[in-house]
């Protein structure tokens, strides 16, 4: 993750991947919705967030404090909150982690699904000091409302809008209301999928 103003490297994300004895490396499309019908999306989560936090505190000790390493949660993990905040309160102290370095990623489809017990883990999660971001922002069916209900730190523009901007008129007009939506409710946006400098050039302007 870059920042825009000064090029400064900010952020990172964990992805997960599966090294498959026969079948070489799987992306999260190839397993993840395995795991979430069997219930194994718990533990492989939890893995993933101790995994994380010890690689952040890792790159920390080399690159300094001044970033965050993201984490993707899936919606099988919101089933136990509770058990979801312990985890995440665990890895950050097995890691040695100050929460501020951690932000945990939901999915609009994941906000539409749990309206109750999500409001109240991601309050506890914010007071922890953990950073708070939507993913993929724009293609699910959210409701704005949620951006005032959750204390949600960046939305992240979906690259679909980014990738064919700046000569798309409506991406541009999507992408431009994002940010602006974001700036005046002191939201960070972030563009995904940026690997053009029309593209950037576009983003700095806004």
């Amino acid at each position: 993750r870059i920042r825009i103003a000064d090029g400064a490297l900010v952020g990172m994300e964990a992805l997960v991947r599966w090294s498959h004895p026969r079948r070489g490396l799987l992306l999260p499309a190839r397993f993840i919705d395995v795991a979430e019908d069997s219930g194994l999306i718990t533990p492989i989560g939890e893995w993933v967030l101790e995994r994380a936090c010890r690689q952040a505190r890792e790159w920390q000790r080399v690159l300094g404090a001044g970033f965050r390493l993201s984490v993707n949660l899936s919606a099988g993990q919101f089933r136990d909150a509770g058990r979801l905040y312990r985890a995440v309160e665990a890895a950050l102290r097995s890691a040695g982690l100050d929460p501020a370095s951690l932000e945990l990623e939901l999915t609009e489809s994941i906000i539409m699904q749990n309206t109750g017990d999500l409001a109240a883990v991601l309050d506890r999660l914010g007071d922890l000091g953990v950073g708070l971001a939507i993913d993929d922002f724009g293609t699910g069916h959210s409701s704005l409302m949620h951006l005032k209900r959750f204390p949600i730190d960046k939305l992240k523009i979906d690259r679909t809008f980014v990738r064919d901007m700046p000569d798309d008129a409506d991406d541009v007009a999507i992408t431009g209301a994002i940010i602006d939506l974001a700036r005046n409710m002191r939201i960070t946006s972030i563009a995904e999928g940026v690997d053009r400098l029309e593209q950037l050039d576009f983003l700095r302007t806004r």
